[in-house]
């Protein structure tokens, strides 16, 4: 082996020849600012409403039919059309009905957790630029 194919073997980030020791540091980083972030957020749920009034039971009709729509024909173009409709609108309406609440922290802590995020994935895309 030779030394231009050790220098080969031996690239930085994504076979780039920046600094391997920027991207594991920015990743560090980035993964704890991440992580204290998303700590201090709490997610709830409310109920399903349409015009006032609790829908969860009405967005079930179109997966219980093509259940049952199946089941009776396991090969239904309808059938599985509907139990797939069912499942996206379950989960959207699982998804849009999210409340998401920062809880209350310092200012520091709150910039802490902001530097340490920006500043890893400022050092991970320098370490996967080419010099």
């Amino acid at each position: 082996m030779d030394y231009e194919e050790d220098e080969r073997r031996f690239r930085g980030a994504g076979g780039t020849p920046g600094g391997l020791w920027h991207f594991l540091i920015g990743l560090a980083m980035a993964v704890a600012g991440a992580y204290i972030l998303t700590n201090r957020v709490t997610v709830t749920s409310g109920f399903w409403s349409l015009w006032g009034y609790n829908t969860f039971g009405l967005t079930l009709l179109p997966l219980i039919i093509g259940i049952g729509i199946l089941f009776f024909n396991g090969k239904s173009i309808a059938g599985w059309l509907l139990l797939f409709v069912g499942i996206v609108i379950i989960f959207t309406g699982i998804l849009m009905n999210l409340q998401i609440y920062f809880q209350p922290t310092s200012l520091f802590n709150t910039v802490v957790m902001l530097v340490l995020l920006a500043g890893g994935i400022g050092l991970i895309a320098r370490s996967l630029r080419s010099l």
